[in-house]
């Protein structure tokens, strides 16, 4: 399986409008002081739902998706889920010869929905921070990343029932749900909340950063111009991260001498999903914002804690539930919509799943 890489080819990526769903599942063992298993729901990047093997409740996380689902059977079938987690790192641990430490079997999946109609899906599972087996949709097979998910494999595929369920959950019931679930949050999920930006350096000699914060929603271009042309060479891009109010940051990092950019237009570019203007910061001495004593005309420079703070505390609780498995995305077209069902039935279908790991 090689990983999913996106190749900007003078495309304006950020004027295509997607809505999400995903799910990530979280079974482990040998962590003294966190939960054997932990269920999280993100739609649009934005947590909706928490459930954890301490609390035995599914708790929500935004005021907008009171009434969507039955939370009551949705905190029943994850407490089956969790059972079948909790096993499925004691199925696998005897493959690679493990019988104690810090183990973690991990499951991921979900889809997406562009505005133009295009889906895509994605379900795959993880162990101890590395690729274990993954739902290839079109043939209805699964993939095994190593000779130890080789078993899981071959019993995924004895029947192919599974794919097939995987398959239209997908393809179907996953795109129904995130068309509930934005009926319901379209204030929120449908909003269009313009970035504040900001050029950072710690000193003289650092890269510049171009710093693009408080925007909604998270589909985001953030790159470096040189003279008007997009500058690739001594540019190194960062992920879009989540903000504590429900927005998103993401930076561009770079590299070059204060000759070169004062002999030289350099500006950087943040384009939004929705948002048809581009905002542009020119990079000059007076729009830098360090903390060794240049300029400081606001809380967002680098060190502060606005925004290492927040992201710090970000960072420790996805890596808790999501861990280091790598996400990998494949493209495939549908179209079509049927009534949802009154549960999200993706919760059912991978506790089935993880029994038999």
């Amino acid at each position: 399986m090689k990983p999913f890489i996106l190749l900007f080819l003078g495309i304006n990526v950020a004027s295509a409008v997607t809505h999400s769903l995903k799910y990530f599942y979280t079974g482990s063992t040998g962590i003294k002081g966190l939960p054997q298993f932990v269920a999280v729901g993100i739609v649009d990047g934005m947590n909706i739902d928490y459930f954890d093997s301490v609390s035995e409740k599914n708790i929500l996380k935004q005021s907008w998706m009171e009434g969507a689902r039955d939370e009551k059977r949705i905190t029943d079938v994850r407490k089956v889920i969790q059972q079948s987690f909790i096993a499925g790192v004691k199925i696998i641990m005897p493959r690679f010869n493990q019988t104690t430490g810090v183990h973690v079997l991990q499951q991921m999946y979900g889809c997406e929905l562009d505005d133009d109609g295009i889906t895509r899906g994605y379900f795959q599972y993880g162990y101890d921070g590395a690729d274990f087996l993954s739902l290839d949709k079109s043939s209805r097979t699964w993939t095994a990343a190593n000779q130890k998910a080789v078993i899981s494999k071959l019993k995924w595929d004895a029947t192919g029932v599974d794919a097939n369920i995987y398959k239209n959950y997908l393809e179907n019931t996953c795109i129904e749900w995130i068309k509930t679930y934005v009926n319901y949050g379209k204030d929120t999920l449908e909003r269009k909340v313009p970035p504040s930006v900001s050029l950072l350096q710690k000193n003289p000699s650092s890269p510049v950063t171009c710093h693009a914060t408080g925007f909604y929603p998270s589909g985001v271009m953030v790159f470096w111009q040189k003279d008007g042309q997009e500058q690739h060479e001594d540019v190194e891009n960062g992920e879009t991260l989540p903000n504590d109010d429900g927005t998103f940051q993401k930076s561009a990092h770079l590299t070059v001498t204060p000759e070169e950019w004062k002999n030289n237009k350099y500006q950087c570019v943040v384009q939004v999903t929705g948002i048809k203007k581009d905002f542009n910061t020119v990079l000059t001495e007076s729009e830098i914002q360090t903390n060794w004593g240049k300029t400081n005309r606001g809380v967002n420079t680098i060190g502060s804690a606005p925004i290492i703070g927040v992201v710090v505390a970000l960072l420790l609780a996805v890596v808790v539930v999501v861990g280091v498995v790598i996400w990998r995305k494949k493209k495939k077209s549908e179209k079509g919509f049927v009534p949802a069902s009154t549960s999200d039935t993706d919760s059912e279908n991978s506790g089935k799943g993880a029994q038999k790991i």
